[in-house]
């Protein structure tokens, strides 16, 4: 058997499997929209990898991907602390100005941290305001400048404080259906601080443009949206709005989330499944996934998977989730990111070069996965 056989065979016999539609009730499931939300399609159970091309290779370190409205992908580079535009063609651009100054000063790279994630804020004919997680001196910040074509204005910190380590630092940043960004942090190697509400670490924060506490966050005047986790790097929202989140497990399991505000998601007590805590929506073996980047399409979430090399495919169903599908097992390597292009396909971030992978020729790439 599998590790992934063995994982649904355990959650199976505690009654609440990952392969199991209704692991979710409908209770759980929560929308930051107001109003009334579309019913997903009915998923699929299984797909197929249809196509798999690279769109740009021999990348040092990329991390975080966000597409731009033109229809480009600004690119960031962990180790480099710089960026990258690509085009769909595969075209890359150096990004310059005084904001790729900015982070060649401010950056330090080391472990886990770094240049990381990146969110689109808005945009204003040509220019589009930019949201960066990046790693400083002293703590993980996020920045926000405008680039407009391929320079990038002067930056500014809208949040700081974040604990930073060499590990756990999380750095995704995701703008949600309620136009407010989303910042998920690691506990940097305190796991305590999870726990703690007067801590930015170990949480996903809801913040807005100019980093102040979104209006209707759990606990007014905080950011803080939920907490008890150990280090989330991927977010994304359903049609319906439902919100995902994977996260990184230490030794056991590694999860798929449902979020709620205010949401208690166990760390560092519990550890995949734990009735005192919101429960996960699917766990995997950290040997089969360490899940970094999410995307959530109409039919279901997909994981970027690091130590697992495999893209995992989880299906929507209208009151939770289906069976995890393997997608891409062990052909690419380790899976940073992932996130829908414009064209319907998937943008697919490989992690080989960032020191703990097999480097292949050509490392890193971006690929275009269509999945059907």
């Amino acid at each position: 058997m599998t590790w992934f056989g063995l994982v649904v065979a355990l959650v199976a016999l505690a009654g609440c499997s990952p392969a199991d539609s209704t692991a979710a009730p409908t209770a759980r499931a929560t929308s930051t929209t107001p109003g009334p939300t579309p019913e997903p399609e009915p998923a699929p159970a299984t797909v197929e990898v249809t196509e798999v091309d690279d769109v740009l290779g021999d990348l040092d370190v990329p991390w975080g991907l966000a597409f731009l409205p033109d229809g480009q992908a600004v690119v960031t580079l962990r180790d480099e602390a710089g960026l990258v535009l690509v085009g769909p063609d595969g075209a890359a651009t150096d990004v310059t100005g005084p904001g790729a100054d900015d982070l060649a000063d401010l950056v330090v790279p080391g472990g886990e941290g770094g240049l990381l994630g990146v969110a689109v804020l808005g945009s204003t004919g040509t220019a589009v305001d930019l949201a960066l997680y990046a790693t400083a001196a002293d703590d993980n910040r996020v920045l926000r400048g405008t680039l407009d074509g391929s320079v990038l204005g002067g930056l500014r910190p809208i949040l700081t404080g974040v604990a930073k380590a060499g590990n756990h630092d999380g750095g995704r940043l995701a703008v949600g259906p309620d136009d407010f960004l989303y910042v998920t942090t690691g506990d940097a190697g305190n796991p305590p601080s999870a726990q703690d509400p007067d801590s930015l670490n170990g949480k996903i924060l809801r913040i807005t443009a100019d980093g102040d506490p979104a209006p209707g966050n759990p606990d007014e005047g905080s950011p803080v949206w939920s907490l008890g986790h150990r280090n989330v790097q991927g977010l994304g929202w359903a049609p319906d709005g439902r919100m995902f989140a994977s996260e990184f497990g230490q030794n056991t399991w590694d999860e798929l989330n449902l979020i709620e505000p205010g949401g208690n998601y166990g760390w560092p007590q519990v550890e995949g499944m734990g009735e005192e805590f919101v429960e996960p929506l699917a766990v995997w073996a950290t040997s089969d996934a360490s899940p970094s980047g999410l995307a959530v399409t109409d039919e279901a979430v997909y994981l970027a998977g690091l130590r697992g090399e495999r893209l995992w495919r989880v299906p929507l169903t209208e009151d939770g989730v289906g069976t995890p599908q393997a997608l891409l097992a062990g052909e690419r390597g380790r899976l940073r990111a992932v996130e829908p292009a414009p064209d319907g396909s998937l943008w697919v971030v490989t992690g080989n070069t960032d020191g703990r992978g097999d480097v292949r020729d050509g490392d890193d790439r971006i690929l275009r996965v269509v999945v059907d």
